[in-house]
């Protein structure tokens, strides 16, 4: 049987402030006598999220933005996580940036419990709360009464090494832990990727502490009806979802990156790289610190021989340039990746959990530069609308309140089961989808379909030879 390792003593948790959030969320909102209403602006990387967010200031008072961003709530890399600056935050207080070590793992759950009784000070001020990011999750933990986090709360205190021995599971090597979740639990492990390193050990976690199957928790009737859903929400929300044609959100990805590479991501990268470091979780995560891995190990080695003079932009060695070249377009893929996984999550929370996202297409603002000023088009096509929605919603129109999914003819129960399905395409190195979902849209995409014919023509001609 093979084993998993006990992980080492973590940095101490994040203050989880839990009075504030008990006191916050102690009651409905329809017991606690007033409205509280919060806008939330979602969308992919490069969307314009941030900026909508401080623009939106401008018309309406006491706005403070709450960032709901994975990475951005770590400090440090600020150029390769895009956080919002100073200068372009324009006097909005902006909340949850660079607050957490980049050694700590920060969960759903932890964003919760500090965005929860931030968002009550702001209301109980008087303030608009704006909620930002692109961590779809984090927005459901605020969203949604269900979260998986919340069962596994009483583990503080008992390492997971301690946990598995109570169940006679051994200890060694980390990589084995996927192996011993699917003897445990098939049907969980064919939920999770086998590379989601943290989900894996939560899921262990939680049945050498409760005894229960995962699978059986999250299949139950109590999470089939609350997980991902917006009633029974502590708030009430305005969901602003900003997009653009994909094509036009990957150029400008592409652009993002190469702004990066010169206002110093090589800098920022090289300064946490570790040839030892652990990608899987803290800061290093982050897209764009894994892609240059390569790169730093081999420029580190050459300048303890002396044998670089220039700066890491001014290469002359051949290797490391080319190395350099392909970290830099892997940053871009895997970002454009990223974008391609936010706006299918964004899909089905809008179809299949019955969210009510208010979508504003932004793809004329991002390319009528050579046609009209910029300003002028975004505020014509993304402020105005957004804005206009929002001072609706505020004024309580019933036609802008979150949807209600109780006759949802079950949807939610489908999409809760779909996401246990797990389907390997051998087409495509044997990639790993999660759902019906995933899977159909892996089945579009150019590089399968592509991949798919290659196999065929190949296939024909060894029988043809034959």
């Amino acid at each position: 049987m093979p084993h998993l390792a006990a992980p080492a003593s973590p940095p101490p948790a994040p203050n989880l402030m839990s009075d504030a959030r008990e006191a916050a969320s102690s009651s409905p909102p329809s017991e606690r006598g007033r409205r509280k209403a919060v806008v939330v602006v979602m969308g992919a990387t490069g969307a314009g999220k941030s900026r909508l967010a401080v623009d939106l200031a401008g018309h309406f008072a006491g706005v403070e933005v709450v960032s709901a961003d994975s990475m951005q709530v770590y400090r440090g890399l600020d150029v390769l996580t895009n956080k919002v600056s100073l200068d372009e935050q324009n006097g909005v207080p902006h909340h949850l940036l660079s607050i957490v070590d980049p050694s700590v793992e920060f969960t759903c759950r932890h964003f919760r419990d500090h965005a929860l009784p931030i968002i009550e000070d702001i209301l109980d001020r008087g303030g608009l709360p704006v909620v930002v990011g692109g961590t779809n999750f984090y927005i459901q933990a605020l969203v949604s009464p269900f979260l998986f986090e919340d069962m596994s709360e009483d583990m503080q205190g008992c390492t997971l090494s301690d946990q598995l021995d109570d169940i006679g599971l051994a200890t060694d090597g980390v990589g084995s832990g996927y192996e011993h979740l699917k003897e445990i639990d098939p049907i969980a492990a064919q939920r999770i990727h086998p590379n989601n390193h943290r989900k894996i050990k939560r899921y262990l976690e939680l049945y050498a502490t409760t005894g229960a199957l995962p699978s059986d928790l999250f299949q139950g009737e109590a999470a089939e009806d609350k997980w991902g859903r917006p009633t029974s929400s502590r708030f009430d929300c305005c969901f602003l979802w900003v997009d653009a044609e994909l094509h036009v959100l990957d150029n400008y990805v592409n652009e993002r990156v190469d702004c990066m590479i010169n206002a110093g991501l090589l800098d920022e990268v090289r300064n946490i790289y570790n040839p030892g470091a652990v990608y899987t979780q803290g800061l290093r995560q982050a897209i764009g610190v894994r892609e240059f891995d390569e790169f730093f190990r081999l420029y580190f080695t050459k300048k303890e021989s002396d044998e670089i003079k220039a700066g890491m932009l001014n290469l002359h060695d051949d290797k490391l340039k080319s190395l350099l070249d392909e970290a830099v377009s892997q940053l871009k893929a895997n970002t454009r990746r990223l974008v391609r996984r936010q706006r299918r999550r964004l899909h089905r929370l809008n179809k299949d959990f019955g969210w009510n996202l208010h979508h504003i297409d932004a793809t004329e603002a991002f390319q009528c530069k050579s046609i009209c000023t910029t300003g002028d088009s975004w505020h014509v096509k993304v402020i105005k609308p957004c804005a206009d929605t929002v001072r609706r919603f505020l004024s309580n129109d019933t036609t802008l309140a979150s949807k209600d999914c109780s006759n949802d003819g079950g949807g939610t129960r489908l999409a809760s089961r779909e996401l246990w399905t797990q389907y390997v395409c051998e087409a495509c190195d044997n990639r790993v989808l999660r759902g019906a979902h995933e899977w159909e849209q892996h089945k579009q995409g150019r590089g399968h379909r592509r991949r798919t014919q290659r196999l065929k023509r190949k296939s024909k001609i060894k029988s043809t030879s034959s």
